[in-house]
This record gives C-alpha cells, structure tokens and sequence, in this order.
C-alpha cells in the first residue's frame, strides 16, 4: 500500500494502526485540552499560555508549559496582547512609486552602490520611538539611523542624509550610481 507521503507500508499496519487505541499522550492530552479550555473560558479569554500554565500548576496538575503551548496551539487560544500594535509601513495609494532597480537582488560589488532602508520602533515607558536605518548593502554597515518619536518622511530622509554625509558621497561621472531601495511605506 502507497500512503499519501509515499511510503510503502503493509496493508496490515495500516489497518492496526486504524484501530489501535489511543496513545497514553493522546489520552492526556484530551484530559489537558479540557482543561485549559475551562480555564481559558474562566478568565474571560485572555490568558496566555504561560499564565494558564501557571493555573493548571496551582490546581496542582503536573505539566510542562511547552506542552500548553502546543495544545492552545492547536485549541487555536491565544492570550490577549497588550498595548496597540504599531504599523510602520503604510502604502500611499495615491503616491508614485518608482521602479524596483533591485529586482530582489541585493548583492553589491562595491561600497555605495547599493543602500537598503527601513525604520522600526521600540516600546518605551515614556513613548513609542521609531528608528530608521540605512545599510550598505556591501559592507553591511549601517552607514545612517536616526531615533524619533514621530514617523514622518524627515525620520527616515534624515538617516540617508547621515549615510551621505559620513561616506562624504559625491556621484561620480562613469561610474555606477548609488542606489537607495526601502519598502513601499509612504514614509
């Protein structure tokens, strides 16, 4: 007999294992799954795994919490998140976009000829502070960053301007131009 992975296996195996009863870890996960269902429900659908874990170990249930994980996986449960997500990028629908000169290929054969950019934020206590960075593609330097509070055009305009400014770039005739590629972010 074929199987769907295309391993040949004995008709007999096949149909034993049909109907061999469950394994003692399928069992207890049964148990596990209803559980954790009873106290993901309990605690109005916010608990996480970790902190349904720490629950079932109070209740005095023996269980490792790579285990939960799995199962809440699977349950499809997840905690809830605090604080509100952060979109960095965010296409301008009526903007132009120029054409990828890359083509995905990020590869350099010399310094500044090819810079990547792109900004991402860290959670403070005090504020949300995003950072924009530029990479030489061939040396990967970052060669200009800049930190802001704000994710204006300026955050992420200025951190090439300090890659050009360092590198002292000046274009020079017959020779290959820099190119600059980030994302589709209307930053």
């Amino acid at each position: 007999m074929l199987t769907e992975f295309g391993l040949q296996i004995a008709p007999s195996t096949y149909y034993a294992a049909l109907t061999r009863p469950p394994s003692a870890r399928a069992v207890r996960d049964e148990e596990l799954k209803e559980m954790i269902g009873k106290i993901y429900r309990e605690n109005y659908s916010v608990y996480g795994a970790r902190k349904v874990w720490w629950q079932l170990r109070r209740d005095g249930v023996a269980v490792g919490r790579g285990r939960v994980e799995r199962l809440m996986r699977r349950m499809g449960l997840a905690g809830a998140v605090r604080g509100k997500t952060v979109r960095t990028t965010i296409r301008d629908k009526d903007g132009v976009r120029p054409a990828d000169l890359v083509k995905r290929q990020f590869a350099a054969g010399a310094p500044n000829r090819l810079w990547v950019a792109d900004f991402t934020y860290v959670s403070t206590w005090a504020a949300t502070v995003y950072v924009a960075f530029a990479i030489d593609v061939f040396s990967r330097k970052i060669v200009g960053w800049r930190a802001s509070t704000s994710k204006e055009t300026d955050l992420v305009l200025d951190a090439i301007g300090m890659g050009l400014r360092d590198r002292r770039y000046r274009p020079s005739p017959g020779v290959d131009k820099l190119v600059h590629h980030s994302d589709a972010g209307s930053q």
